[in-house]
């Protein structure tokens, strides 16, 4: 196994993570992911059903922002 780590921008804090990191993973580590947010990587948005799927890179800018209810 290997201990590689990543360094990320997380709402412009930086943030260590294990290499190849995925979205989700950061959400649970982060305590969001039951959360409704969007998700932004280096100015895209990521769909949500992607989460899972979309692999983070070393220095990466991650923006998450909280959905608000409302209608």
């Amino acid at each position: 196994m290997h201990n590689k780590r990543m360094q990320i921008q997380l709402n412009g804090q930086p943030r260590d993570l294990p290499a190849g990191s995925s979205i989700s993973a950061l959400l649970e580590r982060e305590n969001l992911a039951q959360r409704r947010v969007a998700v932004e990587v280096n100015g895209e948005i990521v769909p949500r059903g992607q989460h899972a799927t979309h692999a983070l890179n070393d220095a990466d800018k991650v923006e998450i922002v909280h959905a608000l209810g409302g209608g």
